[in-house]
């Protein structure tokens, strides 16, 4: 009896710490309740105030070059227990032959996937997964590069593997065949998104078939591409004489540099090595409008512009003020075409420059086929309309506060800002070239937005591309052309024994 009575409190108030706990907890939450924020009267978005953007300031770093023409940049950021860093070559495929297309982007992938001379792929591979640490590669279309990503208590490791990988590639014939064998592979699957469809064959249009700027590897260039064409691409690539280091994080400047030349310090200009040729211009071909006809799709991919210009015409900031008049929720396309008229899913125009070569002008959009010609009447009228009469000051401010706001996220963190750095050695702009922008941009008028308009934007000029079901299309292609034919554009892929 005795040992039931004992039994008996602990089973019947064992639940009293829970609700004495729950108690508490209630209690301290009604004393610190605050009212909903839905309890605060609204206020419409003019009447919203906001504090302004910082300043920019660019991090403090050091830029130096080795005796043998490697040039570095450093710039510490302890915030974090990383390192990262890159390589960037002056080499590019369209430094390749027409007839060998793609030998430049399969050399910048083989470069690490194939192995190093002390490390095979798979060791290389296992390394690297064991440290969390990532190095990569590649060639693009006017530059290569190879990157790296560690722990800081891992640098001197991985920095050693990324200097292996830069300097001592093996292009292992395997690794090699496997990377064609998927490049085969893209070829197979190239037409089956309509949008790249688009994209691929707009710049054809523009640039030329052949052009660097637009050309495309086929089964015959791939085939064309041997392992000693590729070792004498690398090695007329990367070579410390053309090659740009940047490293950014947590590391402490003396030991960085001390790494540096033990790693790169030795590499050595070859006396007789190959040599790249010079970079390519841009030219425009052709205009007049195309059609990609595609039966299956029920509404029509649209690309229109022509060649534009560089970054480094004067009234680069005067056209990236139109770009904001043109585009955005505020933009003229956006109000008119897409909300007004109801013609679009997507609309947009851009003069896309470039930094060496001549970049394009392009607009477009996605529309249902019914709707397909009275999309690119309204996007060229708003094309005309730009360059015959100077933007509202309404437009022009919010142009202006659009480009000004989003420059600070050009330098969210020490490694976009050396990034940057290293891109405006690398085409040689001067380095305070984004402030000068920046600069420019503020003190743009609609006058001057108007001749800049005026100067890059040609009607004449312009190529209509369109990829959609030509059976679909009412009014036809043929109403924006009476005085031409629409040109059909073949993007049937030729055999692989072709």
């Amino acid at each position: 009896m005795c040992g039931y009575l004992s039994f008996k409190p602990v089973r019947r108030f064992r639940w009293l710490p829970w609700l004495l706990g729950v108690v508490t907890l209630v209690s301290i939450l009604a004393l610190s309740w605050q009212a909903p924020a839905s309890a605060v009267t609204a206020r419409h978005y003019t009447e919203l105030e906001f504090p302004p953007l910082g300043e920019v300031q660019i991090p403090d770093y050091e830029r130096y070059q080795l005796s043998n023409g490697l040039v570095v940049y450093l710039m510490e950021d302890h915030e974090l227990p990383l390192v990262s860093g890159s390589a960037t070559f002056r080499t590019g495929e369209r430094l390749v032959p027409t007839s060998q297309t793609g030998l430049g982007e399969i050399m910048g992938d083989a470069m690490r996937l194939g192995g190093t001379e002390a490390y095979t792929a798979e060791v290389l591979n296992l390394a690297l997964e064991q440290r969390a640490a990532a190095v990569e590669t590649a060639v693009d279309v006017d530059s290569g590069s190879a990157s790296f990503n560690t722990l800081t208590e891992d640098l001197e490791d991985v920095f050693g593997l990324f200097a292996d990988v830069v300097q001592r590639p093996t292009f292992a014939p395997d690794r090699l065949e496997f990377l064609k064998n998927q490049y085969r592979g893209a070829i197979d699957r190239r037409n089956d998104d309509p949008n790249d469809v688009a994209s691929r064959e707009f710049r054809k249009l523009v640039y030329g078939d052949d052009s660097p700027y637009a050309r495309t590897y086929e089964y015959s260039t791939l085939n064309n591409i041997s392992r000693d064409d590729i070792i004498e691409f690398y090695q007329a690539s990367v070579r410390p004489d053309r090659i740009i280091l940047a490293i950014s994080g947590d590391f402490e400047p003396e030991s960085m540099q001390r790494l540096i030349a033990e790693t790169f310090g030795d590499w050595q200009v070859p006396d007789n090595g190959s040599y790249l040729p010079a970079a390519p211009s841009a030219e425009q071909t052709q205009a007049g409008v195309f059609l990609v006809d595609q039966p299956q799709l029920s509404q029509s991919y649209v690309q229109i512009g022509h060649i534009g210009g560089q970054r480094d015409a004067s009234d680069y900031a005067e056209m990236a003020v139109m770009n904001e008049v043109l585009n955005g929720f505020g933009g003229r396309l956006f109000n008119e075409v897409r909300s007004r008229q109801g013609l679009a899913y997507v609309v947009y125009a851009f003069w896309s420059a470039r930094y060496d070569y001549d970049g394009i002008f392009i607009g477009g959009g996605q529309t249902s086929s019914d709707t397909t010609v009275p999309f690119i009447e309204s996007v060229k009228k708003e094309i005309a309309d730009i360059r015959q009469a100077p933007v509202s000051e309404e437009e022009l401010s919010r142009a202006k506060d659009s480009v000004l706001n989003s420059f600070v996220f050009n330098f969210q963190n020490p490694e976009q800002t050396l990034s940057r750095l290293v891109r405006y050695e690398y085409y040689d702009y001067p380095e305070d070239f984004v402030f000068q922008f920046r600069e420019d941009v503020a003190n743009t008028t609609a006058a001057a937005v108007q001749q800049a308009a005026q100067t890059h934007l040609k009607p004449e000029d312009l190529v209509i591309l369109v990829v959609g079901n030509v059976n679909e299309i009412q009014p036809p292609l043929s109403n924006l052309t009476p005085d031409q034919q629409v040109t059909q554009v073949d993007i049937t892929i030729p055999a692989p024994d072709a």
